[in-house]
């Protein structure tokens, strides 16, 4: 059996969407891989990550890179029961680099897991805009404020977001811009993450 865990964060989404935005499509991802697999067990999400950019915005919590790494490590050691391996299903983009060493330090220990992250669609925007509005919307209608939504910076200086956080390159904590999101377009883009994860766990699996 293999074990596919949801990895998200706790962080501001802007005005309009909720601070667990991130697991709530990590989660929806996992229960589809496990809908399309008869061997995939799904265990409860980890909703808290690496968000030290969102730092200075309410309802932000972190706990930053090196205990996210240490965290997965422990947890994959502890799946051993698992004889498919581990499948880490990360919602959130400030996770990719500890999950990028604890696989590492995992895969040198023998262990079988994988750490896969959606792309994002074409035109798609970064935080908190029409993709994750979108998406949200698909999953929870009732959790999107769309009278409090408002376009954040479209044009982002990824150095400068890296060096001083997301307050430095937008006052509202939105990277995109949420109009036009829609219930249909986030619909479609789960379901197209939705069979890539497949895709990839099945190139793993083979």
């Amino acid at each position: 059996m293999i074990l596919a865990v949801a990895l998200g964060s706790t962080e501001q989404h802007g005005p309009h969407l909720p601070l667990d935005t991130d697991t709530r499509i990590a989660v929806a991802l996992t229960t589809r891989l496990a809908t399309a697999r008869d061997d995939v067990v799904v265990a409860p999400p980890f909703a808290y990550g690496s968000s030290g950019e969102h730092n200075g915005f309410p309802g932000t919590l972190s706990i930053g890179q090196h205990a996210l790494e240490l965290v997965v490590v422990e947890l994959v050691r502890s799946a051993d029961d698992f004889d498919g391996g581990v499948v880490l299903v990360n919602g959130h983009g400030g996770n990719v680099e500890p999950l990028a060493r604890a696989v590492a330090t995992l895969e040198g220990e023998g262990r079988r897991v994988l750490a896969w992250s959606p792309s994002l669609p074409p035109g798609g925007d970064l935080h908190a805009g029409r993709t994750e509005t979108s998406l949200v919307l698909a999953l929870d209608p009732g959790a999107v404020r769309l009278d409090l939504a408002e376009p954040g910076a479209t044009d982002v200086d990824l150095a400068r977001l890296r060096a001083e956080g997301v307050r430095a390159v937008s006052p509202n904590g939105v990277l995109g811009d949420p109009t036009g999101a829609s219930a249909d377009e986030g619909a479609r883009l789960l379901d197209a993450m939705a069979a890539a994860l497949v895709s990839a766990v099945a190139a793993w699996t083979a």
